[in-house]
């Protein structure tokens, strides 16, 4: 049983794509069943946004819950205690992290699939030299001035061909179509718990070179009590998928390595995540937590 309620953004893609691992597994499952209707034996999960996904549920299933129904721990630090939630996921480390002084061991990483299908090399014309994926969420000027404009007179300066494409403001066609005419992608994002989107560019066989200043930069962290966390805006990558730089003082020379590799055809992007990310080997992984914390 999978609860959830999908919206536009993260939350809905995991949710789509773990019922599309889930299909290729050739697995059953029901999606918002409701609670008065789950049989004893049921496998319960729970991934949403917000109390009301568990609101009113009475039942004694133990239910595996996660990625999105709050965005802090503090908000809800009841939750195992509120309902029989016996794993609460994240998609990565650093974020399960901040899970753990209040969930304690009952925290557990878990990433979702990509398709594999859907975000796959392209038989195009590759006139984009780099495509630069602008995700600059917080004290956005400061980080124009200090980062984003800097990069983007650098790449002029080398005369490549350039596109941008900013979060929140395409669709997903215009991001596949962008992908195909790209030969690597500039990830800009302060951290990410996965990172779909640039793990649909490296399935899409487009190495990656990304920002990863390696802390949380959420401002409302003071408020929560952690001002210091360590995170990643890759949390899944190795030397198959490109290159990281941490600000703009060394990202010329990481520029550099990195174009130079990229001619010499050293990346694999692809590679990684059809051994990593898959989506059936993903929603094997859920159904293995489901079988080891609900059964």
């Amino acid at each position: 049983m999978v609860r959830g309620r999908a919206r536009v953004g993260g939350v809905d893609k995991v949710f789509r794509n773990l019922l599309l691992g889930l299909d290729s597994l050739g697995v059953r499952y029901a999606v918002n069943v409701p609670f008065d209707r789950l049989r004893d034996d049921d496998n319960v999960a729970v991934l949403g946004r917000g109390r009301y996904a568990l609101r009113g549920y009475n039942r004694a299933n133990r239910i595996v819950a996660g990625i999105g129904l709050m965005t802090h721990p503090s908000e809800w630090p009841t939750l195992c205690e509120d309902y029989p939630v016996v794993r609460y996921l994240q998609h990565s480390a650093w974020t399960s992290a901040i899970y753990e002084p209040y969930f304690g061991d009952r925290c557990g990483v878990w990433a979702v699939g990509i398709d594999t299908e859907a975000w796959k090399p392209a038989r195009a014309v590759r006139d984009i030299d780099i495509l630069v994926y602008d995700k600059l969420l917080w004290d956005r000027p400061a980080y124009e001035a200090r980062l984003l404009q800097p990069l983007l007179g650098s790449l002029q300066a080398r005369k490549l061909r350039l596109a941008i494409v900013r979060y929140g403001q395409y669709t997903e066609r215009t991001y596949r179509a962008l992908l195909a005419r790209a030969k690597a992608m500039i990830f800009l994002s302060a951290h990410e718990s996965q990172g779909l989107a640039y793990q649909e560019c490296l399935s899409s066989g487009v190495p990656v070179l990304a920002w990863d200043q390696g802390w949380w930069l959420d401002p409302n962290r003071v408020e929560w009590g952690m001002p210091k966390v360590a995170a990643t805006s890759v949390p899944y990558f190795d030397a198959r998928c490109g290159e990281t730089f941490e600000g703009i003082e060394e990202f010329e020379l990481k520029l550099s390595d990195f174009l130079a590799r990229l001619r010499g055809g050293a990346y694999d992007p692809r590679g990684f995540v059809v051994e990593n990310l898959t989506l059936e080997a993903r929603a094997q992984a859920f159904i293995d937590v489901l079988r080891a914390h609900t059964a």
